[in-house]
């Protein structure tokens, strides 16, 4: 295979093409890292890129190949986003206000590389992952592959991007509002919020009160599966992707909250992605009536002030904060301490009232963002109020599923008349990643997503 082509492989057929012997390692992750020295420049995906080690990785995953061994994802090139700590250096979250380094790989670092992954580098993140772009005051702008005028969303928009321009086969985002999904979309990619606690955070707890869970950023279905055993073991994801078995489908247009406009062409996506549904045999049903909490969006804004506020407090230098980043926090300490109470203890009930659908559907479709695309910059000529309320129009499928801890996923579903991608989400039930991964799996053969790529990084 052409090492171009190898680059746009995904993880699953690198892993395959790496254990047939078609390519070696060392040319695989050789290719990644000309790739990110040739483009990475104007499209800022990576934080830091570990050139040398990466290369020893590489070249150790061939000899470990040429003594017989095998692992999951032996050899195959890897990028993790920059809140999930690597020993020896700083967990930055988007930020230039953490000086100490980590004693220790997180969880999902070490089981990536026991898998044999092959970690290139770290991938940016807005300020504490507060937005839905990868932007800041001192970093600049990470750019969207499919058009640089516009962001691959955030917050872990530089494991998207990393992944749409063929810089590795995979990546690890994390998602507390849509931080995976929302990238995901805006890039044309797979990405999937597994249930809350599926995949480890340690040494991290209860992060932002529980809305926060790692997943991974990928071209196939397949390759996320295969992430997914490697991060979660015990259950065979994979196994899901391939599954024929018929669903009972929801469909929902309605925006949590009122009032908010949805683009034609995302509601077209939908609408779409149903048609094909029900072509494929699923039971699709059009479901719109009360079926989310409309009062939810207001207690979910009083938690991500609130975790704002205690995001920060864990930085050593706040006082490098951008100006906006340290407004948000002050929003937060602005709240009452029983309003914050009283949010946090919602938790059971939104997530009681919102899993009713699932008594009689197996899987939720809806759209994924309610409008395509942020441009670069957007949201910055908005006041930070106006910002927050914006990105909360555009997200709004998306957080409930965060408070509610079920599995979901930003699934692609074609393009704008600008070229832009559309994407829709999947939601299913508690642990029923398999509901999820099968739906996926079928629209992705049904209807091919990765033959595409984005024209500037050929």
């Amino acid at each position: 295979m052409d090492l171009t082509d190898a680059c746009f492989a995904g993880a699953a057929r690198q892993a395959e093409l790496l254990r047939s012997g078609a390519l070696t390692a060392r040319d695989l992750v050789a290719e990644c890292l000309r790739r990110i020295d040739r483009h990475d420049r104007a499209l800022n995906a990576f934080r830091v890129v570990f050139t040398e080690r990466a290369l020893a990785d590489a070249e150790h995953a061939d000899a470990r190949r040429a003594r017989g061994e095998d692992a999951p994802l032996l050899g195959v090139p890897v990028a993790v986003k920059e809140d999930i700590a690597i020993a020896g250096l700083p967990t930055t979250k988007g930020t230039a206000a953490v000086d100490t380094p980590a004693p220790a790989d997180a969880e999902i670092v070490r089981r990536l590389r026991d898998a044999g992954a092959v970690i290139v580098g770290r991938t940016r993140m807005p300020e504490l992952g507060l937005w839905p772009h990868t932007e800041s005051t001192w970093a600049g702008a990470t750019r969207n592959p499919w058009s640089p005028e516009h962001s691959p969303g955030g917050s872990s928009g530089g494991s998207a991007a990393a992944v749409a321009a063929g810089f590795v086969g995979a990546a690890i985002g994390t998602d507390g509002a849509g931080s995976v999904r929302i990238p995901s979309a805006c890039t044309g990619l797979f990405g999937l919020k597994p249930q809350r606690d599926h995949v480890p955070l340690a040494p991290d707890r209860d992060v932002w009160h529980g809305l926060v869970v790692a997943g991974p950023i990928t071209r196939h279905v397949a390759d996320a599966a295969l992430l997914l055993d490697v991060l979660a073991p015990g259950t065979d994801h994979t196994t899901a992707v391939t599954d024929q078995r018929t669903l009972r489908v929801a469909v929902s247009l309605r925006t949590w909250g009122r009032g908010i406009p949805l683009d034609p062409e995302a509601r077209a996506a939908v609408l779409d992605t149903a048609g094909l549904l029900a072509d494929l045999g699923h039971d699709v049903t059009r479901v719109d009536p009360d079926q989310h909490d409309l009062t939810g969006p207001a207690w979910f804004a009083v938690r991500y002030l609130h975790c704002a506020v205690t995001t920060e407090q864990q930085l050593d230098r706040p006082d490098r904060l951008d100006a906006r980043t340290r407004t948000v926090a002050a929003l937060g300490r602005s709240l009452p301490a029983p309003v914050v109470r009283a949010a946090l203890a919602r938790t059971a009930e939104l997530t009681r009232h919102a899993n009713r659908i699932f008594a009689e559907h197996d899987v939720l479709l809806t759209p994924a963002l309610t409008r395509p695309p942020l441009r670069v910059g957007e949201l910055d000529r908005r006041p930070t109020v106006a910002a927050l309320l914006a990105a909360a129009r555009m997200t709004t499928f998306l957080p409930l599923w965060n408070i509610t801890g079920n599995p979901a996923a930003a699934v692609p579903a074609g393009h704008t008349r600008t070229g832009l991608p559309l994407a829709v989400q999947l939601v299913a039930a508690t642990d029923d990643h398999a509901a999820v991964l099968t739906a996926a799996g079928q629209l992705e053969r049904a209807r091919p997503w990765t033959d595409r790529r984005p024209p500037a990084y050929p």
